[in-house]
C-alpha cells in the first residue's frame, strides 16, 4: 500500500489497490503522500500534525506523483509539502510537520466511550487490507457536542512491526473512514441522501494530530462526530483510542454533503 518509489530528487510515485467506488481513496492519497514526505526527514524527528486539501478525484488506473518541497528543517521541528499529481493535474496537496522527540508532561481530557468492544460486534469492512466492526447506534452514546456521532473498531490485518511511520501513515489512512458518514447521519434528510444512488458526497480537507505512537495492527476505536453543516459542507471532528483509553490521536475534516432533494428543486 505505502511501497513509494523514487523517482529523482524528493519525487515519489505509488499506486493502489481498486476501490468499490472506482476510484482512489482519499486516505490512500494522504497517508501515501505522508510517507513521500517522511522519507526526507531525519530519523531524529517523527511527523506530529498534518493537514490536506483534496483537489480533484483520482483515478485509481494511474499511478500518483508525489513532489515534496523541503520547506523547513530546524533543530526542533520540521515542515514539509508534497503535492499529489496524476494527468489531469494536482489531486492532493498536503503539508506535514515533524518534531524531534521530546518528554513532557501528559494530559488526557479525552475519554474513551464505555462502548461494545470489537469482539461483540460485527465485520464490516470494505477492504482486505483492515478490519472494521461498527458500533451500533442505538449503542452509539450521545456525543457531548455535536451530532450523527459514530464509531468503528478498525485494525490492520497484519503485523506492521515497529516501523512507528508505518503506523502512523495507516492512522491517517483508517481515519478518513468515518468523517463523511458522520456528517451524513447529522444531516436532517439523511434517509434522502442515504437512498439515493447519484448522491455527491466528497472530502474536502483532512487534518490529523498525533498524541501517542499508534499500533494500529491492534484494536481502535475511531469516535467520530458533525459539529457543523451549512453551505453543502459539513465539519466532523474524530479520536482515535487504543484498547487501553489511551488518546493516540485527533482527526477533522470538512466534508461536501449535497442534498439530492435540493439539486432536483432547482434543476
Amino acid at each position: 500500500m505505502f511501497d513509494l518509489v523514487s523517482h529523482g530528487a524528493d519525487t515519489y510515485v505509488g499506486t493502489g489497490p481498486r476501490y468499490p467506488w472506482d476510484g482512489l481513496y482519499g486516505g490512500q492519497i494522504v497517508a501515501q503522500a505522508l510517507r513521500a514526505a517522511s522519507a526526507t526527514i531525519d530519523e531524529d524527528k517523527v511527523v506530529h500534525s498534518l493537514r490536506a486539501y483534496f483537489i480533484r478525484r483520482g483515478d485509481a488506473s494511474e499511478p500518483v506523483r508525489y513532489e515534496v518541497d523541503r520547506i523547513r528543517n530546524g533543530r526542533s521541528f520540521a515542515t514539509r509539502r508534497v503535492v499529489a499529481r496524476q494527468a489531469i493535474g494536482a489531486i492532493l496537496n498536503l503539508e506535514s510537520s515533524y518534531q524531534h522527540i521530546e518528554e513532557s508532561a501528559v494530559v488526557q481530557p479525552a475519554v474513551m466511550p464505555d462502548v461494545p468492544g470489537p469482539d461483540e460486534l460485527e465485520e464490516s469492512s470494505w477492504s482486505d487490507d483492515f478490519a472494521r466492526r461498527f458500533v451500533p447506534e442505538a449503542q452509539t452514546p450521545p456525543a457531548p457536542i455535536g451530532t450523527g456521532r459514530m464509531m468503528a473498531w478498525m485494525r490492520v490485518r497484519v503485523s506492521l512491526g515497529n516501523d512507528d511511520l508505518l503506523h502512523r501513515c495507516w492512522l491517517a489512512y483508517l481515519s478518513d473512514d468515518l468523517p463523511c458518514d458522520a456528517v451524513v447521519r447529522a444531516h436532517p434528510n439523511r434517509a434522502g441522501i442515504d437512498g439515493v444512488e447519484q448522491r455527491f458526497i466528497a472530502s474536502l480537507d483532512h487534518s490529523v494530530w498525533f498524541h501517542h505512537p499508534p499500533r494500529v495492527d491492534e484494536w481502535h476505536l475511531y469516535d467520530v462526530t458533525c459539529l457543523a453543516y451549512a453551505g453543502g459542507r459539513g465539519l466532523a471532528l474524530g479520536h482515535a483510542f487504543g484498547v487501553d483509553g489511551v488518546h493516540m490521536a485527533t482527526f477533522a475534516q470538512e466534508a461536501l454533503v449535497r442534498d439530492p432533494s435540493l439539486r432536483m428543486e432547482g434543476a
